[in-house]
């Protein structure tokens, strides 16, 4: 299933991207970000919820350090963002075109809390 998001919709207003050192830095050099190689493979870039990061992260990034957490501005990207049905059945954000550092509001090194949870980053 495939919806579009609108400011009105149910839908969180923004989302996050895994990025690697590499891919982080490309994104702040290029000032766009065209995709993992996960993302070059399925036509577009993943992004996940806040509620849906841990599982994002568990399943494709276990053991793996280094990495940068990017909120991305949903409603910024428009006719781009789509919602389709993914893992478990739910509706992720996919973004079918490049990411633009112009939406990006808020990124830094991926931390967890002490319990596990993902600290989102802190804009400034």
């Amino acid at each position: 299933m495939t919806t579009a998001a609108t400011p009105s919709s149910a839908y969180p207003s923004s989302a996050y991207k895994v990025l690697t050192a590499e891919q982080m830095a490309t994104l702040e050099r290029d000032g766009r970000f065209d995709g993992s190689p996960d993302d070059l493979r399925d036509g577009y870039v993943h992004l996940s919820t806040s509620a849906q990061l841990p599982g994002t992260l568990d399943r494709n990034y276990p053991g793996v350090s280094d990495l940068y957490l990017a909120e991305i501005d949903l409603e910024a990207l428009g006719p781009a963002l789509r919602w389709e049905e993914a893992r478990g059945g739910q509706n992720f954000p996919h973004l079918y075109g490049p990411l633009l550092l112009e939406t990006v509001v808020a990124y830094g090194p991926l931390e967890r809390a002490a319990d596990g949870s993902v600290k989102p980053p802190v804009a400034g």
